[in-house]
C-alpha cells in the first residue's frame, strides 16, 4: 500500500534538508522491519520547505506464531490417558478446549501446549505510533523552538500531510495534527488542496510551481544556464557547492542573467566570484579563465515580468563590488612583509599561541620537510611562503570574505612581484578542502599545506583534543585527509614519523600531553584515515588492511604496496603464498621472539639448507626493491619461496626436541616472516573457503 508523508516547514538550510531525509529513510525502514512489516520501497524528496517520504508497505504486520507451553506430558495425563486437572486447568486459563492441546517437544522434554497465531496489527496504526517518535528524533546542526512547546526542529513545522492507502493517518507532532492536504508555492500558490495519492500530489504541486525532485530542479537550473550562456559563448565558473545549495533553496528555479559595470573587471576572478557567491549566491560568467561583466542567479520564481529580481541583484552586487575594489586598493598600500608582526595580535588557539607563533613553527617545519624530500631549491622559497602565508588574515578583504584566506594572500604576493613558487604556495596552502578537491599544483604549495595541517593536528592532539564519533570541532579528519591526499597525489616519499618528531620538537614544552603519547595517537589516527581513503577508492578491505598494517611510515609506499597487492591478487601464485605465510605465522604464534641468529653451520636437513639459501638470495634481491617502493616486483620475487617452504614443512620438524636445532629453525622462520611483513601483512588477507 502507498505511504506518503510531507512535512511542510519554514525555509530550511540545504544541509538540514539532505540530512533529515537521509535520517527519516533510515529510521523508518529500521522501525518497519523491526515491526515485521514488509517494505517494498522508500524514497525521499525535498525542498527548502518540504521533507517528503513515499513508500510501499504491506497493509499489516505479519502474523506471529507462538507456542504456549503448559504442564509436562507426564503431569498432564492420568494413567488411563485422560486429561489431568493440570491439563484442564491450563486449557481453561488459556481459553481453549482440552482437545486442542497437543504434545510439544522441547529441549527440556515433552510438554502439553498449543500453537497460537497472533494476528498482525494494521500498518497504519503502527505508522501513527512511530512517525512522531521518528520526526522528533531527527538531529540538525542547529534547532529552533517556537510557541510554548519544548519541541525542537530545524524550522517551524506548518503542515503535516500523511496518507496510507489513500487515507489520512491521525497523529500530531508539536501540537500540529496531520491532514490530507498540502499547499503549493509559498508566494504564488499558497492555497490548500486535498491529496489522495502520490502521483496526484506530485502533479498538483508541479502545477502550483513546486518541483519536489532535487535532481530535476538541478537539471532545470543547468539547462536554463546553458541557454542563457549560449549567445555569450561563455561558461559558468564551476561551483558545485553553490549549485547544490541553490537546488535546495528553491522550489521552482528561474535562472536570471544580469550584468555589472566593466570597470570592476580589474579585480581578480577570485575576488569577483567570491563577492557574487557570498551573500547573493550568484554564479560568475567566464570565457576561458577570464571574468565577463555578467552573472547568473537562481530565483525561486516562475516569472519576473518586470525584471525586478535581476535589477535588485545588479544594484546590490554593484555595491559589493565597490567594497571589494576599495579593499583591494587599501590592502595593497601595506606590504605583506610589513604586516607580519601584526600576526602576534591574532590568537591561533588559546593554549597554542598566536599566528606569529604558528608562522615561526611553519618556517621550521617546511624547511625540514623540503630537506627530507631532497629538493633544496625550493627550501628558501617555501620558508619565505611560510612567513607570509597567514598575513592575509590581517587584510580587509579576508575580514569581508573569509573564504578568500590564502588565495588573496597569494594574489597580493603576486602583485608585490614575489616569485611564482612563493606566491603560488601561499595561494594553494589551504588546498585540498576535501578529498574531491585538487591538491596544490606546486611543490612549495604541497609542502606548506602539509606543514600547516600537521601543525594544527599535533597541536590539537597535544592539548588533549581528540576526534570521537561525529565530533571533530577542529577539523582534524579533514586536515589528515588533506595531508594524505597531497602525499599520494604528489608522490612524496619521506618518513612521516620523523616529521611528527620535528613538529613535536618545534612545539617544545607548550603541549600538555607527552610527545610519545601524541605521536602514538597520531600514527593510529593517520592509519585509520588511510584505510578510509583507500576503501573509498574501491580497494578490497582486506588488501587495504594488509597494505596499511605493514606500516604507514612512508604513506606513499603504503599506497604502492596496496596497488601491488591489488594487481597481483588474481595471480595463481597469490593464494598459495598467503596460505604458506599464514602457516609460518601460526608456527611462530605464542613463541617468544628469538634473539638468536640463523647459524648456517647447524642446518642439518637438505630442505632447511635449501630454504636458507633460497631465502638469502630472495632477501638480497627484495630489500633494494622495497627501499625504492617497487612492491610489485618484490612480491613476484617473494612468490619463489613458496615451494621451498612447502618442502621444508613436509620434511623438517621445526619443534624438534633438540633445543639448538629448534632455535635455529625458529630463527630462520622469524627472518622469513619479517621479510614477508615488509612486503605486506599477508595475515590480514582473507582466503575464502
Amino acid at each position: 500500500m502507498e505511504f506518503l508523508l510531507e512535512l511542510n516547514t519554514e525555509e530550511m538550510p540545504p544541509l538540514h534538508v539532505k540530512n533529515a531525509l537521509s535520517q527519516i529513510k533510515e529510521k523508518l525502514e529500521a522501525e518497519l522491519i523491526a515491526q515485521d512489516i514488509d517494505v517494498v520501497q522508500i524514497k525521499t524528496y525535498g525542498t527548502s520547505r518540504r521533507l517528503i517520504v513515499i513508500g510501499g508497505f504491506a497493509p499489516r504486520q505479519k502474523n506471529r506464531k507462538e507456542e504456549i507451553i503448559g504442564p509436562p506430558k507426564a503431569v498432564a495425563y492420568r494413567a488411563d490417558g485422560s486429561p489431568s486437572p493440570a491439563a484442564m486447568g491450563f486449557a481453561r486459563a488459556q481459553g481453549v478446549k482440552v482437545s486442542e492441546l497437543k504434545v510439544i517437544k522441547t529441549e527440556r522434554g515433552e510438554y502439553l501446549g498449543f500453537r497460537k497465531i497472533e494476528k498482525g496489527k494494521p500498518t497504519g496504526e503502527i505508522l501513527s505510533e512511530i512517525l512522531p517518535q521518528i520526526v522528533s528524533s531527527l538531529s540538525f546542526p542547529k534547532t529552533m523552538r517556537w510557541g510554548k512547546s519544548s519541541f525542537r526542529f530545524s524550522r517551524p513545522i506548518k503542515n503535516i500531510l500523511c496518507l496510507f492507502g489513500g487515507k489520512a493517518l491521525s497523529f500530531s507532532i508539536a501540537g500540529k495534527h496531520t491532514c490530507d492536504s498540502t499547499s503549493g508555492h509559498k508566494i504564488f500558490f499558497p492555497k490548500k488542496i486535498k491529496i489522495k495519492s502520490f502521483p496526484q500530489f506530485r502533479e498538483s504541486l508541479k502545477k502550483m510551481k513546486v518541483i519536489i525532485d532535487p535532481e530535476r530542479r538541478k537539471n532545470m537550473i543547468l539547462s536554463q544556464i546553458e541557454r542563457k550562456l549560449a549567445s555569450l559563448k561563455a561558461q559558468l565558473y564551476p561551483d558545485d557547492e553553490l549549485l547544490e545549495q541553490l537546488t535546495y533553496d528553491v522550489e521552482h528555479p528561474r535562472v536570471l542573467l544580469g550584468s555589472f559595470p566593466e570597470e570592476y573587471l580589474e579585480l581578480p576572478l577570485e575576488v569577483l566570484s567570491t563577492a557574487m557567491r557570498e551573500g547573493q549566491k550568484l554564479f560568475s560568467v567566464v570565457r576561458g579563465k577570464k571574468q565577463l561583466p555578467y552573472f547568473l542567479g537562481v530565483a525561486d520564481a516562475f516569472q519576473d515580468p518586470k525584471s525586478l529580481i535581476r535589477k535588485g541583484n545588479e544594484r546590490v552586487l554593484k555595491a559589493r563590488l565597490e567594497d571589494a575594489r576599495f579593499f583591494w586598493e587599501q590592502d595593497r598600500k601595506i606590504s605583506l612583509k610589513d604586516r607580519v608582526n601584526g600576526l602576534s595580535r591574532i590568537i591561533f588557539q588559546e593554549k597554542l599561541g598566536n599566528y606569529g607563533d604558528k608562522t615561526q613553527r611553519l618556517k621550521k617545519i617546511t624547511a625540514y620537510l623540503a630537506d627530507k624530500i631532497e629538493n633544496r631549491e625550493v627550501k628558501n622559497q617555501v620558508i619565505q611562503a611560510a612567513e607570509l602565508a597567514k598575513v592575509d588574515l590581517l587584510t580587509e578583504m579576508v575580514r569581508e570574505f573569509p573564504s578568500l584566506q590564502g588565495k588573496i594572500g597569494g594574489l597580493y604576493a603576486q602583485e608585490e612581484k614575489y616569485t611564482a613558487p612563493v606566491w603560488k604556495a601561499i595561494y594553494e596552502h589551504y588546498q585540498p578542502i576535501s578529498l574531491s578537491d585538487e591538491s596544490p599544483l606546486t611543490l612549495t604549495g604541497a609542502i606548506l599545506s602539509i606543514a600547516d595541517r600537521l601543525d594544527s593536528i599535533m597541536g590539537a592532539l597535544g592539548m588533549g583534543i581528540q576526534v570521537s564519533g561525529s565530533k571533530d570541532p577542529f577539523g582534524l579528519r579533514r586536515n589528515a585527509h588533506g595531508i594524505c591526499k597531497i602525499i599520494l597525489d604528489k608522490k612524496l616519499s619521506f618518513p612521516i614519523s620523523r616529521l611528527f618528531d620535528k613538529v613535536l620538537n618545534v612545539y617544545g614544552e607548550r603541549l600538555e600531553k607527552s610527545k610519545d603519547e601524541v605521536k602514538t595517537y597520531c600514527m593510529d589516527f593517520f592509519k585509520n584515515r588511510l584505510q578510509y581513503i583507500f576503501e573509498n577508492q574501491g580497494y578490497r578491505y582486506d588488501l587495504v588492511n594488509a597494505a596499511v598494517s605493514a606500516g604507514i611510515d612512508n604513506i606513499y609506499f603504503s599506497y604502492l604496496r596496496l596497488k601491488a597487492l591489488d594487481s597481483l591478487k588474481d595471480s595463481p601464485q597469490f593464494e598459495p603464498l598467503i596460505l604458506i605465510s599464514k602457516r609460518v605465522n601460526n608456527i611462530l604464534r605464542d613463541q617468544p621472539l628469538s634473539k638468536y641468529k640463523v647459524n648456517p653451520e647447524i642446518l642439518v636437513e637438505k630442505e632447511e639448507k635449501e630454504l636458507y639459501e633460497t631465502f638469502s638470495i630472495i632477501k638480497s634481491n627484495v630489500l633494494p626493491l622495497i627501499s625504492k617502493g617497487d612492491y610489485s616486483q618484490s612480491q613476484r620475487i617473494v612468490f619463489r619461496i613458496r615451494s621451498t617452504l612447502n618442502k621444508f614443512f613436509d620434511h623438517v620438524l621445526v619443534m624438534t626436541e633438540d633445543k639448538r636445532l629448534r632455535r635455529n629453525r625458529m630463527a630462520l622462520l622469524q627472518d622469513i616472516s619479517k621479510l614477508l611483513s615488509r612486503v605486506a601483512d599477508y595475515s590480514q588477507i582473507v582466503i575464502e573457503g
